[in-house]
């Protein structure tokens, strides 16, 4: 869809003019993709102020360029950012914007060299994280590719759990759900699915080991699947046999906070203010101390994007703002619950009117 991708670059263009630069040099993986549409590990794009930009990248990956690039200027060569900056001096560039913080000095050296070498000075500018802005806010066509990765993540939950039985280990149920969104049409994980059972549950980003699942155990699911690129996140927290009563009410008390905080999530609702309606429940039910990350994040290209929800953020969330929210109590020895759902932040959501949750597994305490 070059149209897609043009009409991105063109929206990059005001930052570009905004630091009096003659071009900007994207150098991060998903800005590439999100930019030119190629995703690749070798690739970076030179957005001019006005014209036509150029996408380099590798032999690899020069026939699916050429193929789904049409629109850019297409240069092959191994060493990309060297060969972007003789063609920017060849043509006359002097100050151009780079992405900071992911180029490496020895990269943002080799390109100044590289330059120079032709007989150029070139100057380079922060260009702050002006695409990941961008990114934030997604078009209808980005939200349906990532209802998909989440419908997939949902379906495979769901047969995993079917299956759940004590005695499996947490490593092999992770197998097992990562093997199943693969089936399902996932690309790949989004990322390392975490299985955290019994004690390992107070635990928020847990690595699934060797402890076997047994009966009595709260178990928490963190998993999701990529599809075209884009990014699902999912948690649940299931019983195994019938829970005790500080496992219900732990339990209970993460649901009403997730509620609240899903019920906060509307354009022009500041993110501080959305981590706060969610974590001042759990504060209430006597658990504050105990709820120890921020209340969720953007998702997209990237499994974590802006905004991100948390005590102390700034930011305000508008219309088309993926977004997850995921509360979370743990228990240190005894274990934990995180309920954590992705949802697109809509104009005129809230209460009344409820956001677009694209993560459809039950809220409800499930007890297998």
């Amino acid at each position: 869809m070059p149209e897609i991708h043009q009409a991105r670059r063109d929206r990059l263009r005001p930052a570009i003019a905004a630091l009096d630069a003659d071009a900007a040099l994207i150098t991060s993986p998903p800005n590439v993709r999100y930019l030119a549409g190629l995703a690749s590990s070798n690739a970076s794009v030179l957005v001019p102020a006005s014209g036509a930009a150029v996408l380099a990248t590798d032999s690899r990956y020069a026939l699916t360029a050429s193929r789904d690039c049409g629109d850019l200027e297409l240069v092959t060569e191994r060493d990309i950012e060297p060969a972007l900056a003789r063609l920017a001096a060849g043509r006359g560039l002097r100050r151009v914007a780079f992405e900071a913080h992911e180029m490496t000095v020895e990269r943002h050296q080799a390109f100044v060299a590289a330059a120079a070498g032709h007989g150029a000075t070139l100057s380079l500018v922060p260009l702050g994280r002006a695409v990941e802005r961008l990114r934030m806010v997604k078009d209808e066509a980005e939200i349906a590719l990532l209802a998909q990765a989440c419908a997939i993540t949902s379906r495979a939950l769901a047969d995993l759990l079917a299956g759940l039985r004590p005695g499996q280990t947490e490593a092999e149920l992770a197998a097992l759900l990562e093997r199943r969104m693969g089936e399902l049409g996932a690309e790949r994980p989004a990322f390392e699915t975490i299985i955290a059972s019994g004690p390992n549950g107070a635990i928020p980003h847990h690595v699934p080991g060797g402890r076997a699942v047994r009966r009595g155990d709260l178990v928490t699911i963190d998993c999701g699947a990529r599809y075209g690129g884009y990014h699902a996140d999912l948690t649940r927290t299931v019983a195994v046999g019938e829970p005790a009563g500080w496992q219900r009410e732990i339990y209970g008390l993460v649901a009403a906070a997730q509620q609240a905080g899903i019920e906060a999530a509307v354009p022009g609702a500041d993110v501080g203010g959305v981590d706060a309606a969610a974590r001042s429940v759990i504060a209430a039910g006597g658990h504050g101390e105990h709820f120890t990350h921020g209340l969720g994040h953007g998702v997209g290209l990237e499994i974590h994007e802006a905004p991100i929800m948390g005590y102390g953020r700034a930011g305000t969330l508008v219309d088309r703002v993926p977004i997850t929210v995921e509360p979370g109590i743990y228990l240190p020895g005894r274990g934990g619950v995180r309920i954590e759902d992705t949802l697109v932040v809509r104009a005129g959501s809230g209460p009344a009117a409820p956001q677009e949750i694209l993560t459809t597994t039950t809220r409800e305490l499930t007890v297998l």
